[in-house]
């Protein structure tokens, strides 16, 4: 697997070694040992999640507060803008974003370490998202941050695109009023 570095030093982009031939394709998304030679990490993920989405469908700012997560994520079909922050007060990329395209066809990953808020606009019709936490779902600890607030300037790739936005993340709260890590 090759890892690419992005602005902010603890996100990475994963991508896999992709064996493929006229009959298809074949990598391994995920290997302990070599996740950890590569990042230095040794994580162990205890939750697999899967959602389905389509077009214009933006999820986040997501994270937990307490029971905080990290996440390994990826695209199994479709496309995906994938944005994670960085809330972690004592940080000095506090404040800041970075994001990618991840694809059914880049199969690109991204490790988004614990003290992040994650978010993803789908860009095709369908979109299947997948990822491994490192704790456990936890609904009374979940919070969401406004994906558009000024303060961030998230570049999203929505112009066009008819956003849908559950109502939980119409509710999230500006990144000035949000609980961030120390």
């Amino acid at each position: 697997m090759n890892v690419v570095d992005t602005s902010i030093p603890e996100v990475k982009i994963i991508e896999p070694r992709v064996f493929g031939d006229a009959r298809g394709f074949f990598y391994e998304s995920f290997n302990r040992r070599a996740f950890q030679q590569a990042l230095g990490v040794d994580i162990e993920f205890v939750q697999d999640n899967h959602s389905k989405s389509t077009l214009g469908v933006l999820r986040g700012l997501h994270y937990q507060i307490n029971q905080p997560q990290g996440k390994l994520v990826r695209v199994v079909s479709g496309k995906v803008f994938d944005v994670v922050v960085d809330i972690r007060r004592s940080s000095p990329t506090f404040g800041q974003w970075t994001g990618d395209i991840l694809s059914a066809e880049n199969c690109r990953q991204m490790w988004v370490p614990v003290g992040f808020a994650h978010g993803f606009v789908v860009l095709a019709d369908e979109t299947e998202f997948l990822y491994k936490t490192t704790d456990y779902w936890a609904p009374e600890h979940e919070r969401s941050i406004q994906w558009d607030d000024a303060s961030l300037g998230i570049d999203w790739p929505v112009d066009g695109l008819e956003l849908r936005l559950s109502e939980k993340d119409q509710q999230g709260v500006a990144f000035a009023d949000a609980e961030c890590f120390p």
